[in-house]
């Protein structure tokens, strides 16, 4: 038995191709996200009091596939968070790897005292079901309201319920964007499909 906090045994398993050394090393609490981001950059574009904001996250996750529900952190410390909270709506654009520059400048100021749309050209587009602008720069939109802030207090835990997806039909094959902490980013690379009983 393997004394608690010890490495894993330093062998493959019978039969398998041994991939490295498999000498594993302590890794830092604070960087441990980086190994595990949940899915590609987002950005999350709300509306409130008529003045339209649009913020850059990585924090999301699915939790239901019908109808589409997606649970997204949102920090208290930042600008959208008070405008998700009081309008319950919002736009999830997800971007293509060419906008990441844009993306970039988009994390890298505040609502609070910049009028993204204007200063970075931006540009916008009415929704159907929510008062968010759509974002026509990404490949595709997802329209959404808040529809549980139990988790809002603790972890600033939105869940979201997908009303409309849009998607641009000459981009559906658009590459997306992985932040991997400190300015690193992986950009979607080779499909790969394997038989699978699964959607």
């Amino acid at each position: 038995m393997a004394r608690r906090g010890a490495a894993p045994p330093d062998h493959p398993a019978k039969g398998r191709k041994a991939l490295g050394s498999h000498r594993l090393r302590s890794f830092p609490l604070a960087r441990a996200y980086r190994l595990i981001e949940p899915g590609p950059v987002v950005l999350l574009a709300t509306s409130r009091r008529g003045i339209p904001n649009v913020m850059a996250m990585s924090w999301h996750m699915m939790v239901e596939f019908t109808p589409p529900q997606i649970a997204c952190i949102v920090s208290n410390r930042n600008h959208s968070f008070e405008a998700l909270r009081r309008t319950k709506e919002c736009v999830i654009g997800i971007p293509p790897a060419e906008f990441l520059e844009t993306v970039v400048a988009i994390g890298n100021c505040s609502g609070a005292d910049t009028d993204k749309f204007e200063s970075l050209g931006i540009a916008r587009k009415p929704a159907r079901h929510v008062a968010a602008p759509l974002l026509p720069d990404c490949f595709a939109n997802l329209e959404c309201r808040v529809i549980d802030t139990r988790m809002v207090n603790a972890y600033c835990m939105f869940i979201l319920e997908v009303v409309q997806a849009w998607i641009d039909p000459e981009r559906r094959d658009a590459r997306m964007v992985h932040h991997q902490g400190w300015g690193k980013f992986a950009v979607d690379g080779r499909t790969i499909r394997l038989p699978s009983g699964k959607a």
